[in-house]
């Protein structure tokens, strides 16, 4: 198996490898900053996916929670191939595009 950078966070390296230059585990692309988790609404873009987030947002006159979402693009390496409806960890890296600015960096659950 090739050797695995270590991106300094502790999360479950992919089994397969790939060379995709702006992959964090084999690729030269370092991440750092923010790291989010949420469920993958559509992967159909180019080694592009789009993230969504759901949190709860408290309305302080009736104080009660609301239900809220947003989403965020993000780059999926071909080791870790992501699909729609998989449950996944990104974490912000440098702009790759306009709206790119996190890549995935573990698979948490399967659809």
């Amino acid at each position: 198996m090739e050797k695995l950078r270590n991106i300094g966070i502790e999360a479950k390296p992919p089994s397969k490898t790939c060379d995709d230059h702006l992959c964090p585990w084999h690729g030269t692309l370092s991440v750092r900053g923010r790291i989010a988790e949420g469920y993958v609404t559509s992967a159909k873009m180019d080694r592009t996916l789009v993230l969504r987030r759901d949190f709860l947002h408290l309305v302080r006159k009736y104080d009660r929670y609301e239900k809220r979402h947003g989403s965020l693009s993000a780059r999926n390496p071909s080791c870790i191939n992501a699909q729609a409806g998989d449950i996944v960890r990104v974490m912000e890296c440098r702009h790759i595009a306009k709206h790119v600015s996190f890549v995935v960096i573990e698979k948490l659950q399967k659809k």
